[in-house]
């Protein structure tokens, strides 16, 4: 008889007795318990210690696996900060650079605008020169004209037709004598 079949025939001898107190030992629970007890023991003792070092096994292959990961997540740290220092310093070099090449800019700026500066002082020195000498010829050519004019109105003025004689031959002595 199989294991089951001693359980169920045990359990079923219980049912038909009644409430009472069993003194046969043989018929309490309490062997039948140790008895399934010894036979699971027993036969579960190989399947249970091999799942049992399975599951060690993969635990350890899972400790070792972690393991590694921390050991590359490590590596790949050290190797992030070592791109994010030389990063930062490229940065640092670039951000020196650029200020130097605007120091250089805004120097060149300055002296262009300085130039300009000075070149629109003299364009504007010149150009008061010209426009000062144009005036003064504008006032000289008015001056001679105004004096043209007085000239021959006094001359109309003054000459008479004696004078105006006199002034011809007198020329005319000064031509042909020279």
């Amino acid at each position: 008889m199989d294991i089951m079949g001693t359980f169920f025939l045990l359990a079923g001898e219980a049912e038909h007795s009644g409430f009472g107190l069993n003194s046969d030992i043989l018929d309490t629970n309490l062997i039948n318990l140790v008895i399934i007890i010894g036979v699971l023991f027993y036969f579960g003792k190989k399947s249970l210690g091999k799942t049992l070092s399975d599951r060690q096994a993969q635990i350890q292959a899972a400790i070792k696996e972690a393991e590694q990961r921390k050991e590359r997540a490590a590596s790949a740290l050290a190797e992030q900060q070592q791109k994010l220092a030389q990063a930062q310093s490229e940065a640092t070099r670039i951000r020196a650079e650029a200020e130097e090449r605007a120091d250089a800019v805004r120097a060149t700026i300055m002296a262009q605008s300085e130039e300009d500066i000075q070149r629109m002082k003299a364009a504007a020195a010149q150009d008061l020169t010209t426009q000062q000498d144009r005036v003064l010829n504008e006032l000289r050519q008015r001056v001679a004209a105004l004096a043209t004019q007085k000239a021959e109105e006094q001359l109309r003025a003054q000459m008479n037709p004696d004078a105006q004689r006199h002034l011809i031959d007198r020329s005319i002595a000064s031509i042909g004598g020279a």
